[in-house]
C-alpha cells in the first residue's frame, strides 16, 4: 500500500483510524413516519465534518435562512419538495444534489411525500470559556480547532 502521490509504504498502525459503515440512509429515508428533524447525526471524534440526515413531513417546511460561515451540501434522499433562493423557487427530488454557498439565503419546503435529505459541511469551530473583560462575559468560537 502506498500513500496518494507516493512511492513511499503507509505504515499499518494501532491508531491509524478505518473506514466505517454509519447508517443505512435508505432505511433511514424508508421511514415514512419518521417525526421531523434529524434522524441521524455524524458524532464520531475528531471529525472534520458535521453531517445529518434530516426528514421534514409532508407539506412541512424550513423557513426561509440564511447560513454565515459554512457551505453546505445538501443530497436528497426521499420525497421531494423546493428550495426557495433569491432567484426563484427550485425542485428537489431524490438524487438531487445542491450546493448551498455561505452566505446564501434559502427556504426548503416538503412536497407530498415529505423530504428526507443528506446536508455534509465542515465542522463548525467549538465553542470556548475564556476570561473576559471585567463586566462582560461569554462564550467565544475557539479559532484553535
Amino acid at each position: 500500500m502506498t500513500a496518494a502521490g507516493s512511492d513511499s509504504p503507509v505504515p499499518p498502525g494501532d491508531a491509524d483510524p478505518l473506514p466505517r459503515i454509519l447508517s443505512d440512509t435508505a432505511a433511514l429515508a424508508a421511514l415514512d413516519d419518521a417525526p421531523a428533524g434529524a434522524l441521524w447525526r455524524l458524532a464520531e471524534p475528531g471529525r472534520q465534518l458535521d453531517a445529518n440526515v434530516v426528514r421534514i413531513p409532508p407539506g412541512q417546511r424550513v423557513d426561509t435562512h440564511r447560513e454565515p460561515d459554512l457551505d453546505v451540501l445538501l443530497l436528497v434522499l426521499a420525497g421531494s419538495g423546493t428550495l426557495t433562493a433569491p432567484d426563484g423557487t427550485h425542485p428537489l427530488r431524490q438524487g438531487s444534489l445542491t450546493w448551498l454557498p455561505h452566505g446564501s439565503t434559502r427556504a426548503l419546503a416538503a412536497g407530498a411525500d415529505g423530504l428526507t435529505y443528506l446536508t455534509v459541511h465542515r465542522r463548525r469551530p467549538g465553542l470556548r470559556i475564556q476570561r473576559s473583560a471585567p463586566g462582560s462575559f461569554g462564550p467565544e468560537r475557539d479559532t484553535n480547532r
